[in-house]
């Protein structure tokens, strides 16, 4: 089962900082986390999702150690 860490506005839109989930592609995943966490679904289009540590597709599969990271855009100075 894939592990998705959420991250600072990703973790409030969440209400969780992590959770396992069973989805087969990341595809899948963005659409899930977004059905079952409302908030989340306007902040995800912006946010960097990673897999392992790195971008990839949609149609990527999601294997049962995966860690998924959500990171919204962050602003600096």
């Amino acid at each position: 089962m894939p592990v998705v860490r959420y991250f600072a506005a990703a973790h409030d839109a969440a209400g969780t900082d992590r959770e396992q989930r069973f989805e087969a592609t990341l595809g899948d995943l963005r659409r899930a986390v977004a059905s079952d966490h409302p908030a989340l679904g306007g902040i995800l289009p912006r946010c960097a999702v990673l897999v392992g540590g790195s971008r990839v597709d949609d149609e990527t599969p999601l294997g049962s150690d995966d860690l998924v990271d959500v990171l919204p855009p962050f602003a600096g100075g």
